[in-house]
């Protein structure tokens, strides 16, 4: 018995059909499409259009006027409030990432091991990430409220003078740093806590072997296996801090004397309350770039000092 070859089947329909065909949309485009608009929409064409108002002079209602270049720029590298916005949120940087990573990593490392009631503890470590701004803000000015807050009330007790926290120029930048603290802490120690419980035992029985102690085992283990969560904390802890501005708005509103008053609170004084959109808008170029270097920086760093296991 022969087995006759059968000749491959034509596509069915008419050759219009299979050129029409070919022309309409790949299935996956189709799908896709919804969020690239969105996207479009809500990012890029915002980003190009904060772009193009930077060069130009704009009326109260935002409409460009008259095109000015680079003189927008020009004038916010002289204006001293915004000098010392730069200088302040570079400050608050300083306060605020280190202590947040340094607290969130010990508190971790403090946890990790599964012993009676330590549950309790990871769900008072990780309870600030649970607490909104607004919530976390009324909390602590009634803690800093000059007369009847808790921590001038305990400085009475010990004969001292009660301080104004968030009235003071001297004091209020450390004291909103430490509320920005205390907020962000949760989120970098449930990051930090996911890191150490991927790391296997037997690393830290390597370490029993050499009799090596808790310091030890902290450089050359612990470290070293979770710099890719302790990179990432570091990395959203830095954009945070210069994107801040709910704690400032609510807490002291930029004062006293603008000593809190950070880069993205200037840019929204100047764009919601001044009008003046073209130097807001040029704010808003100068914040982009300083968070992209700082992130192309970091994830240079990154390249060369993380470790995967």
């Amino acid at each position: 018995m022969t087995l006759e070859k059968t000749a491959p089947t034509m596509p069915q329909g008419t050759e219009e059909e299979v050129v029409e065909a070919k022309k309409r949309l790949p299935v996956w485009v189709i799908y896709l499409l919804p969020s690239m608009l969105i996207f479009i929409l809500f990012t890029i064409y915002p980003f190009v259009k904060t772009v193009i108002t930077s060069f130009f002079a704009t009326s109260t209602t935002g409409s460009l006027t008259q095109f000015v270049g680079l003189q927008n720029y020009i004038d916010l590298f002289t204006n001293g409030n915004y000098l010392q916005s730069l200088g302040t949120t570079f400050l608050y940087t300083i306060l605020t990432v280190p202590l947040t990573v340094i607290i969130s990593l010990l508190l971790a490392v403090l946890s990790a091991e599964d012993r009676p009631g330590m549950g309790v503890f990871r769900t008072i470590f990780s309870s600030t990430m649970g607490i909104s701004v607004a919530a976390g803000s009324v909390f602590w000015n009634l803690l800093f409220h000059p007369t009847a807050g808790l921590l001038n009330q305990v400085i009475r007790w010990f004969g001292g003078q009660p301080i104004g926290w968030l009235t003071d120029t001297h004091y209020a930048i450390f004291a909103v740093s430490a509320v920005s603290i205390w907020m962000n802490i949760g989120f970098s120690y449930l990051v930090l806590m996911g890191g150490l419980k991927n790391i296997d035992d037997s690393h830290y029985e390597s370490v029993e072997i050499v009799g090596g102690g808790f310091f030890y085992r902290l450089r050359k283990v612990t470290i070293p296996l979770i710099s890719p969560s302790l990179f990432f904390v570091c990395t959203i802890s830095l954009i945070n801090a210069f994107q801040s501005f709910g704690l400032i708005d609510m807490l002291t509103s930029g004062g006293p004397n603008n000593s809190t008053n950070l880069m993205v609170y200037q840019l929204y004084q100047d764009a919601f309350v001044n009008f003046r959109i073209g130097s807001a808008s040029a704010q808003g170029i100068i914040l982009f770039v300083l968070i992209f270097l700082i992130s192309q920086l970091q994830t240079k760093l990154t390249e060369r000092l993380v470790t995967y296991q």
